[in-house]
């Protein structure tokens, strides 16, 4: 393993971008599917060094902007309840759902917990027989696998008090439900490094070959995406559409075997829907029957709440690779991290959020506000 600091070398970087810039005739959109990478595009400017040729649309890739507002309504109905604990991330508390988040709902006196790990919540159950405590369980295919093997601890050691509100999702349907809508104008992508270092890459040559796309496995430092988007344009100037991994000192072709086998036991797979999106057909996982009693969604029957979007936020365009943050009309006006609209502005993988911590002053002043400190931060 190297230092970081070796994947941020300016030196090659600028090697890399000049092989780029060799390479592409163009034009080329590629999608980052992972908003960690989009995060890192954004604050090293990564989109702006790239030649005008080759376009990064970001894709569906923040876990928390992806949870959909009706899964939100079910955690603040659950959180509010008494003889509950709820405990989660921190990126989920500002998340809005309809009219308030986690956050106010302890402020008005719900027990609400923010834990480092799924164990920590499996503790505070195992501490407190007394008390139902639940574990907002959210993320693609990286934050499963811990979640998984919480709720086998759970039954293992008959905690019984424990449950788990699970919206999990996973990236290979949300990449094609993406190549088959009629404004798609994808041509690549950059597949998210984590992702594959637990499930592997056996579910995208399908794609690649189905679609015509190049599907490149990426890192997350600069360095990476500029190898990954180098790559992916070579692909295309060929006429290619392989799968190449890109990632190799993380990611090994059949992932992580021992994650796996912990998900193929807890969940199943289902459909799920997508924040801002829509249902996507075997997009997520649920836990399976012989772990269903450890189901929050089914222990306090909130299955039945749903809940619309609301129209003026367009984070779903945005999560679809559709639309810029910054052309968003309410986009650093209406929609702030301290007023948010949409999970894109307030999780630490937001496009919306990367946008105003990055690039608010360079975009148009009819569309931002400069605001103050304690304003500027997100999650």
């Amino acid at each position: 393993m190297k230092y970081i600091n070796e994947f941020q070398n300016p030196e090659l970087a600028s090697h890399l971008l000049d092989d780029i810039r060799a390479t592409v005739t163009g034009p080329w959109a590629l999608m980052e599917v992972c908003g960690g990478q989009t995060h890192s595009i954004i604050r090293h400017g990564i989109d702006q060094l790239l030649p005008d040729e080759v376009e990064l649309i970001h894709g569906p890739g923040c876990p928390v902007c992806v949870t959909p507002l009706e899964v939100i309504d079910r955690a603040l109905a659950i959180a509010s309840r008494p003889e509950v604990v709820f405990c989660s991330f921190g990126d989920m508390l500002r998340v809005p759902g309809s009219g308030r988040d986690l956050f106010q709902v302890r402020g008005e006196g719900g027990d609400v917990r923010v834990v480092y790990s799924p164990l920590d919540a499996l503790r505070i159950a195992e501490e407190n027989p007394d008390r139902e405590v639940v574990f907002f369980g959210i993320g693609f295919e990286t934050t499963a696998p811990p979640n998984a093997m919480t709720v086998h601890q759970a039954r293992k050691r008959g905690i019984r008090n424990f449950s788990l509100l699970v919206s999990h999702v996973r990236v290979p349907p949300a990449i094609e439900a993406i190549m088959k809508s009629p404004d798609c104008r994808v041509q690549g992508f950059l597949a998210a490094g984590h992702v594959c270092s637990v499930m592997g890459t056996e579910e995208y040559p399908a794609l690649a070959e189905r679609y015509k796309v190049p599907i490149v496995v990426t890192g997350f430092e600069p360095l990476d995406i500029l190898e990954g988007v180098r790559r992916t344009v070579r692909q295309l100037e060929r006429g290619e559409h392989a799968v190449d991994n890109a990632y190799p000192r993380a990611v090994r072709a059949e992932g992580n075997p021992g994650a796996r086998a912990m998900l193929d036991d807890v969940f199943e797979v289902t459909d799920r829907a997508w924040r801002g999106i829509g249902v996507i057909p075997d997009s997520g996982w649920r836990l399976s029957a012989r772990y269903r009693d450890f189901d929050a969604e089914h222990r306090f029957q909130v299955s039945d709440i749903a809940t619309l979007e609301p129209a003026e936020c367009r984070s779903g365009e945005v999560l679809q690779g559709l639309l810029k943050p910054h052309e968003c009309e309410a986009f650093g006006t209406a929609c702030t991290p301290r007023t948010p609209l949409g999970a894109t502005m307030v999780s630490s993988e937001g496009a919306c959020a990367a946008y105003y911590l990055y690039r608010r002053l360079e975009l148009p002043a009819a569309n931002v506000t400069v605001p103050d400190r304690e304003a500027s931060g997100v999650v």
